[in-house]
This record gives structure tokens, sequence and C-alpha cells, in this order.
């Protein structure tokens, strides 16, 4: 029989096993001999890395679409590929909402600090000059997801 202990020593020597040795647990129902402990926080961890998943894509996206608006000087070299990054961007933003619906309701609540994280990344990135790109969102929330906008 497992322990509540030796499933919880587990978790730090093989966290693969723990995962299964978890999975298993669960199945049985067999509920006291769970490592709750670092079971909440592995499951609270994944919620997290969902919502900082949506928000590093919609980054780069918001970063190709500025540069396709803005950056006239490498449009002509780089608009392909900026599209095309675009276009797998919002692709995979639909999969994570799709997987996780309730993420919806954050995103207006993240796509300011998005904007202004995309912005500052890019003129980093590039260092190109501050006024190239507006301060606030030249583009709604709405336009950014839109499959047929392109600017």
């Amino acid at each position: 029989m497992l322990t509540s202990h030796s499933n919880k020593a587990l978790y730090d020597q093989d966290f693969y096993l723990w995962i299964e040795t978890t999975v298993k647990l669960l199945r049985e129902r067999k509920l006291e001999e769970l490592d709750i402990e670092n079971l909440l926080e592995e499951i609270d961890s994944m919620g997290r890395s969902e919502k900082k998943e949506l928000k590093t894509r919609l980054i780069v996206l918001i970063e190709h679409l500025l540069k396709l608006q803005y950056w006239q000087a490498e449009k002509d070299d780089n608009a392909r590929g900026w599209r095309n990054t675009v276009i797998e961007q919002r692709r995979q933003i639909i999969y994570t909402l799709a997987d996780s619906p309730s993420l919806k309701s954050i995103l207006n609540d993240l796509y300011l600090g998005c904007y202004t994280d995309a912005r500052n990344d890019t003129l980093r990135k590039y260092q190109l000059p501050s006024e190239l790109f507006p301060e606030q969102p030249p583009f709604s929330l709405l336009q950014v997801l839109n499959a047929d906008f392109l600017p």
C-alpha cells in the first residue's frame, strides 16, 4: 500500500511516476493515498500556464500586426513571414480558447498589457524609434482576433 508520505517523496524523486501514480490513485478512488498538497500545486500551475500561453501568443500576434501596419522600411522583405505568424498565432489562440473557453472572459483585461508588452518588445528587439508605434492600441481586440483583419 502506498502512503501519502511515500507518494509525496515520489514527487521529488520521479515526477512522471508521481503523475502516473496520482492518476491511478484517482481512478481507483484511493483519495487517502493522494499527495494532495502537490496535486493542488500542479493543478494551479496548469491554470497559470494556460493563461501565460494565451498572453504570449497575443503579444506575438500584436507584434506582427504592428510591424505590418507601421514598419514600412522592412515590410517588402518581411510581410509574408509576418502574415504567416499572424495566421498561426490566431489559430493557436483559437485552439487555446476552445480547450479553455473561460479564458475568453479575461482577454479584455489582458489586451492593453499585451499591447504595451508587444510594442515595447518590438521597439527593443529591433532598436526602433518609440514614435514608430502608437502608445495606445491602433486596433481593437476584436480586430486582432479577426481572421480577416490585416493592416
